[in-house]
């Protein structure tokens, strides 16, 4: 591996995908595409909950926050992705390599407590639907979107710090598709001990409280289903809560993958797909899950659509 002095390291160069041109093609095609439906799903389903005074909600705030995130999240990665695709140069600056990972961190964090306050959220709406609108009214629900937007965008700032901190000798390549912590962890001459468990305190105490919110939630929505008498009511329920299952059993899973596996167990090849599947993949099927099992939404876009036919 080259060598190199920690001062010399000013740019790092992303290893990408493959290095295979023919392949290189198909990963632009993919990620373009991939991009585009992303951008394109999120921003719909936006537009649709400000166009209907009916999905003014609770449950749709906190879909609105969760399509933001999924938009910003992979404009942060793709772009840069794409471009290095297709690019002979693969490089990218010390100072941007750390705006990607600050960026994707934060944002990263950010949904992870987004779909565990949508659990709660479900949990009050069918568990208590007579003090529903007192326990998740308007104000609370913006205060609990803001303090996690602002608790996790400050958390992420000091594991971007100390990772930064770190002396990069090894080499400046980095055998990823981005900015990751893992990969940056294998570039340092110095043990990263107190940065990896700096990132297991943190990435395990907001796994574990969101994940026995979501946990405790749907123990109790589930237990309340079971006693609803019509079997109408009990699928109208499960419907409810069916999209956001999947969004989280996708989006937890790969996360908890990727960051608390033990660095002994780390693969370049392997990781890299854990990685596009929550930063690429997640982001796009997110509003097509949503939308798909949301009659509401259908129910907007047809009217939009019939309106603007009809015009």
């Amino acid at each position: 591996m080259d060598n190199f002095n920690q001062t010399s390291v000013r740019r790092f160069i992303l290893l990408g995908l493959s290095s295979i041109p023919g392949l290189q093609v198909v990963f632009f095609l993919l990620f373009s595409m991939m991009y585009t439906i992303t951008l394109f799903g999120n921003i719909l389903v936006i537009t649709v909950v400000q166009l209907n005074p009916r999905l003014q909600t609770p449950m749709y705030f906190f879909l609105n926050n969760l399509s933001v995130i999924d938009i910003c999240f992979s404009t942060a990665i793709i772009p840069k992705i794409l471009f290095n695709t297709i690019s002979e140069d693969r490089s990218i600056t010390f100072l941007g390599c750390a705006t990607q990972l600050y960026f994707h961190l934060a944002l990263g964090a950010t949904e992870f407590v987004i779909l565990g306050l949508m659990a709660y959220d479900r949990y009050n709406a069918i568990c208590k639907p007579f003090q529903y609108s007192t326990i998740m009214d308007k104000n609370r629900c913006t205060y609990l979107a803001a303090g996690t937007w602002t608790m996790c965008f400050s958390l992420s700032i000091i594991h971007v710090i100390f990772a930064f901190q770190l002396p990069f000798c090894k080499s400046n390549k980095i055998n990823h598709f981005f900015c990751e912590m893992p990969p940056v962890f294998q570039l340092s001459c110095r043990d990263p001990w107190i940065n990896v468990l700096l990132l297991y305190i943190c990435c395990g105490v907001l796994t574990l409280c969101t994940f026995l919110l979501t946990c405790l939630s749907y123990f109790h929505i589930l237990s309340t289903i079971l006693k609803i008498p019509h079997n109408s009511g009990r699928q109208k329920a499960f419907s409810t809560c069916g999209s956001h299952l999947i969004v989280v059993t996708l989006y937890y899973g790969s996360i908890m993958f990727m960051y608390l596996q033990p660095r002994s167990s780390y693969s370049p090849d392997r990781d890299r797909v854990i990685s596009m599947i929550y930063s690429v993949v997640s982001p796009m099927l997110n509003p097509i899950i949503y939308s798909i099992r949301n009659k509401d939404i259908k129910g907007t876009l047809q009217k939009k659509v019939n309106f603007i036919v009809c015009f």
